[in-house]
């Protein structure tokens, strides 16, 4: 008689891999191994894909950083396009020819920019000598009742205190302004980059519908109708977020402007477009050049006026983060406040200025793209027919 050895239970039983339930959102479950628990075979196989996705992310973000005098012109190009399409195709629409409606759209904003810098350097050049003379004036006042205090400080210890102050603001300063000066460090690269501004912004009012085409069709044919939706839905949130952007930027120009009108300040104009141009950066860009208000006002008329102006700049604020920002800045850009702070740091920590305005619609733009795709609408559209077809749909404005 032959006898059947029962195999021993502490003898560790040999799984099936694909008898194992799948693993997390479907993936099949890591190959199990007795010694390392489940856990830590999941989190293993989560770990190295997300070094992958950091790594790639790392290695573009090297490639924008060393191209940034291309690159910077382009997105500076994109923005413009955004708010220059509209008004393009709108003149199109009534009966102008493509190369007029280009042509009126693209030379109306070059003469309101131009307009505006105009402005700003005639008011700065005209109340420079007041400004400073008066910031002298005040500078000697400041140090006499310092000298006078309880304090007990010598000049020797504020000309000190002065020149550390100066010292450690020129060094904080210096990651924001890297980026814009090593755009603009020579004559050269500021041409460049205008003529590349320019160059791209033509190409894109003429031709862009063909760019996007030809950007499609590298892709593969299977992927074409995903990319070119996604695309289509970040080009449609960027030019929301320009033209909901400019109106942020205006309400809070006209109310720090009527506030410093009001309060007597001098150089009103140039103090307003300041804060148009800095509204640009949402959450911190208002605040950071309505302080130029602030310190005029304390230059000129002290510090009852300075407050005075720091509570107007505090109650624009107000209106643009409790009124602006959810109801008319939320639907366009669908970023939590919260991200908005962070993309405007991080981008303004690897790129400086430029890095922080460009931060927004860049993570508004991704966020809608990938939510596009990953939402699955794109599987019901048709797919392309031939291999060279761009797209299943009408072409858009772009």
């Amino acid at each position: 008689m032959i006898r059947l050895r029962r195999p021993s239970r502490d003898r560790a039983a040999v799984v099936d891999p694909a008898s194992s339930p799948p693993g997390p959102e479907g993936l099949p479950a890591p190959a199990a191994d007795p010694a390392v628990p489940r856990g830590m075979l999941i989190a293993g196989a989560w770990s190295w894909r997300l070094l992958a996705v950091v790594g790639v992310l790392a290695v573009f973000v090297w490639l924008v950083i060393q191209l940034r005098i291309i690159v910077i012109p382009f997105m500076v190009a994109l923005l413009v396009s955004a708010l220059l399409v509209p008004l393009s195709s709108w003149l199109q629409r009534h009966g102008w020819p493509r190369w007029l409606a280009v042509v009126v759209s693209l030379v109306g904003f070059v003469v309101v920019v131009v307009g505006l810098l105009y402005l700003v350097v005639l008011q700065i050049i005209d109340g420079w000598p007041a400004l400073r003379d008066r910031s002298v004036a005040s500078y000697v006042e400041l140090k006499d009742v310092l000298l006078a205090s309880p304090l007990h400080l010598t000049e020797a210890q504020l000309n000190g205190y002065l020149g550390d102050a100066v010292a450690a603001l020129q060094q904080d300063s210096q990651p924001l302004l890297r980026g814009a000066l090593s755009v603009g460090a020579t004559a050269g690269h500021v041409g460049a980059g205008l003529v590349l501004v320019l160059f791209s912004t033509i190409f894109i009012l003429v031709g862009g519908r063909d760019i996007w085409a030809w950007v499609v069709r590298i892709f593969p044919r299977r992927a074409r109708t995903a990319v070119d939706g996604a695309g289509r839905a970040g080009w449609l949130t960027l030019t929301n977020f320009v033209k909901v952007q400019i109106l942020v930027a205006a309400v809070d120009a006209v109310g720090i402007g009527l506030g410093a009108l009001f309060l007597g300040l001098p150089l009103v104009a140039p103090i307003a477009i300041a804060v148009f141009l800095g509204s640009f950066v949402p959450v911190v860009g208002a605040v950071a050049t309505g302080t130029i208000a602030v310190v005029v006002a304390l230059v000129y008329d002290g510090w009852v006026v300075a407050l005075l102006m720091l509570a107007v700049v505090i109650v624009v604020q107000q209106i643009e983060g409790h009124v602006l920002q959810p109801f008319v800045m939320g639907g366009a850009v669908k970023v939590h406040p919260l991200g908005v702070v962070f993309a405007v740091a991080a981008g303004a920590l690897l790129a400086g200025i430029p890095g922080a305005l460009f931060a927004v619609p860049v993570v508004a733009v991704l966020n809608v793209m990938v939510g596009y795709v990953a939402s699955g609408r794109w599987r019901d559209l048709p797919r392309p027919a031939g291999p060279d077809a761009p797209s299943p749909r009408k072409a858009a404005d772009v």
